[in-house]
């Protein structure tokens, strides 16, 4: 039995904003951008639903640090909605804040919804390195939800070095390369072949950031624009925040839709979602194999499209992230997982790609109408997932009311978690590692996580200086993981991996 209309949530608007001026100085702060975008789909939709918005949803920002920001935006829009909440931080809260706004559309708690973000970082880095100050908003002394470090990594994590997402996702790149029985050759060819084909995607994208399609050569080597920053990753294999972009995506009913005039073929429905989250500490994690949240996700994604998926936007800040995401998905080695073009090439603000994404995957399928798409966002370090599944076709009742937070089934999932034993001093194998270079594209330092004979965990760090042990984690032509090395603990009482 379908939802009464006027309970049956649809995407009836989505709103892009570039701004590209020649001087930093005359760009748009995000206030600006989020607004501008805001009414960009309010026309997209046909106009006259600004007034109406009862809820608002702003995604956090880094590139401007306000206070009272959903409040400041709304003010801008000269709307006075119910609820207007300003996020906190991870790449994931874009497809969350959409399926919550459709579940409170659907449950009678809201009627137009908005969802928007956007970021300055580019023109903000412009103004800095020329010394102009920007004739903004003045940012708060005392900003709306901090990002604390503290939060997000250990103090452990920030000793060792291995502390950045760039530091962190190659744990699960290298883990999962010798999981898969691949060379980090073979490896490092399958990343450069995805993301030359989603750079494609950003080329023909109107609304990117970037819109230069290219080889996998000319991803995967590093060269003087394209350097080394952590193994295997280079530079276009990291996702590009520093953009001047927002987006926004509007909500409302099947029945208020109809009775605007919206035509059916552009409206989109949404079909229900799911939530899971790893520890925040990476080194509480079973294994780096996979992820048992992404895992869990994606299994109640895959129960809301038993026929599967027409197209897919999985979450490429990292290609580890979408190279386990389609393996899990059961989809070919040569899909295309983005219609917007990627983290790297499209580009997008810190936590916004998912809401760019989402403005792409319905222009999409307006174009080519689908029953069934996959929006899969992920924020932290591998640590928070959230799918969402929306169509061109009305959504079942019974995927809309699945549960949202499947964390109970990712905890089934995961594996015990091995005891950190940071005294240990001896043998041990190596788990997983990473390698992180400096802005001249040198090794400078590593950490390995690895396991003694007991089953422990230790975290080794590979000093710069050993060329023996840099030399055998970098190899192309074998994976470490699983090669013995030793452990000694330093003088600051941090472990040393050697090989």
């Amino acid at each position: 039995m379908a939802l009464p209309a006027d309970r049956t949530p649809v995407i009836i608007g989505v709103g892009e904003i570039n701004d590209r001026p020649t001087d930093p100085g005359q760009a748009l702060e995000p206030l600006a951008l989020m607004a501008a975008a805001v009414r960009a789909a309010d026309a997209d939709a046909g106009g006259g639903f600004l007034d109406r918005i009862d809820s608002v949803d702003v995604i956090q920002l880094v590139s401007w640090r306000y206070d009272r920001v959903a409040q400041r935006l709304t003010d801008r829009l000269g709307i006075n909605p119910a609820r207007a909440v300003y996020g906190i931080v991870g790449g994931e809260t874009a497809t969350t804040r959409i399926h919550e706004a459709a579940l409170r559309i659907m449950n009678g708690n809201s009627m137009v919804a908005v969802i928007t973000g956007g970021e300055a970082m580019n023109a903000v880095g412009k103004a800095r390195a020329a010394g102009i100050e920007l004739p903004w908003t003045p940012p708060a002394a005392s900003p709306e939800n901090p990002i604390v470090a503290s939060d997000h990594v250990t103090p452990l994590a920030v000793r060792s070095g291995i502390m950045q997402p760039v530091h962190i996702y190659p744990l699960y790149e290298n883990a999962t390369t010798a999981a898969w029985g691949l060379t980090p050759a073979q490896a490092l060819a399958e990343s450069g072949a995805a993301y030359a084909a989603i750079s494609q995607v950003a080329a023909a994208n109107p609304h990117a950031w970037g819109r230069k399609a290219f080889t996998a050569a000319e991803i995967i080597t590093p060269t003087p624009d394209n350097r080394m920053i952590a193994w295997p990753y280079t530079k276009r294999m990291v996702a590009n925040n520093t953009v001047n972009q927002a987006g926004a995506v509007l909500l409302t009913s099947l029945a208020i839709a109809r009775a605007a005039g919206i035509p059916e073929d552009r409206i989109v429905h949404v079909h229900g979602g799911a939530a899971a989250a790893e520890p925040m500490d990476y080194l509480a994690r079973d294994q780096f194999t996979h992820s048992v949240a992404q895992d869990a996700v994606l299994a109640q994604a895959m129960r809301m499209a038993p026929a599967g998926f027409d197209r897919v936007e999985l979450y490429s800040c990292f290609p580890t992230v979408p190279k386990m995401a389609r393996r899990t998905l059961g989809l070919p080695a040569d899909t295309v997982f983005s219609v917007t073009g990627g983290l790297s090439f499209a580009g997008a603000g810190l936590n916004c790609y998912m809401l760019q994404s989402a403005c792409a995957m319905v222009r999409s399928l307006r174009a080519a109408p689908a029953a069934r798409a996959l929006l899969y966002g992920q924020g932290g370090y591998v640590t928070k997932h959230h799918a969402l599944v929306i169509g061109s076709e009305a959504a079942d009742p019974a995927s809309l009311m699945l549960p949202k937070d499947v964390q109970d089934d990712a905890e089934s999932r995961r594996d015990p978690v091995p005891a950190l034993d940071l005294a240990h001093a001896g043998a041990a194998t190596i788990e997983t590692f990473s390698v992180v270079y400096d802005r001249d594209g040198a090794a400078a330092f590593g950490g390995v996580v690895g396991r003694t004979a007991a089953g422990t965990r230790v975290f080794g760090k590979v000093l710069g200086d050993d060329a023996a042990t840099l030399d055998q984690l970098l190899s192309l032509d074998r994976s470490p993981v699983g090669d013995a090395g030793t452990v000694s603990v330093g003088d600051d009482g941090l472990q040393i991996w050697r090989a």
